[in-house]
């Protein structure tokens, strides 16, 4: 319990706060759009902590949602046989990015943070449908995986260039957000190794981050009893506007 609990203890009562309610927005945000719990979790919880502790609170929520999400729907063999490279590549990428520059290598992190979440936002709020041709994916999987670990390791944020490339393969609705979820989980495994090589995933880090999977998971159930009440699109354009305010504040304040 001293290993749970010791964590917060040390952040004290006002970031615990902040860390309890990021988690439940960050899960009702998943909830409602598929997506966002680490890129929600870094971008507010870099406002008050460092971009390796916010990433390990992140750990065990992030994974135990995003298998939730990649087990659901059916597509997980084929997905595994089309995306293996691009896969594999990200945890090469990670991996060597948390060795070469690390998420705990300095202030400019917090920078780098900002502006991964910058440019998430503005492709989501301008970036239109891409299709790519299935003769690229041997090439551009590959490198896409390997630049989506090297933000990872530095930002704790996966989504740049992941999200655009799995969108770009003309997949059906079902396929994407497992393909998603099946991307999420092995940067969120290796980010957990690279951080662990760098000395920032202590047991009492994992402790904290597993008491975060509850408002995590409610989150989760509120976002999606929200679904089904408001307009997707319209909240998904908040979602982005928000972040990119977020992002440009870190980008330039950090």
């Amino acid at each position: 319990m001293t290993t749970l609990f010791g964590f917060y203890q040390t952040l004290g009562p006002a970031l615990s706060v902040l860390v309890v309610f990021t988690f439940l927005l960050a899960g009702m945000v998943k909830g409602v759009i598929g997506l966002g719990l680490p890129t929600i979790a870094m971008g507010l919880l870099g406002l008050a902590m460092p971009p390796a502790q916010a990433a390990a609170l992140l750990i065990v929520p992030s994974t135990l949602t995003n298998l939730w999400q990649l087990t659901a729907g059916g597509h997980l063999p084929p997905l595994l046989r089309r995306l293996w490279p691009m896969l594999a590549m990200i945890f090469v990428g990670t991996l060597v990015g948390s060795a070469g520059l690390g998420i705990n290598s300095g202030a400019w992190a917090v920078h780098a943070l900002g502006a991964a979440l910058l440019a998430y936002s503005l492709y989501g709020l301008c970036g239109r449908g891409m299709c790519m041709p299935s003769t690229w994916e041997h090439v551009l999987g590959p490198l896409c995986g390997f630049c989506t670990g090297v933000v990872t390791a530095v930002t704790g944020v996966f989504v740049i260039p992941a999200v655009p490339y799995l969108q770009s393969l003309g997949l059906s609705r079902d396929e994407l957000v497992q393909a998603l979820g099946l991307s999420f989980t092995v940067s969120t495994l290796a980010l957990a190794l690279g951080l662990a090589g760098q000395d920032a995933l202590s047991t009492e880090a994992l402790g904290a981050s597993l008491l975060v999977l509850a408002p995590a998971l409610l989150g989760m159930l509120a976002g999606q009893w929200l679904r089904q009440r408001i307009s997707a699109v319209l909240f998904k354009r908040c979602f982005f506007v928000g972040l990119a305010l977020l992002g440009a504040h870190l980008l330039l304040n950090g």
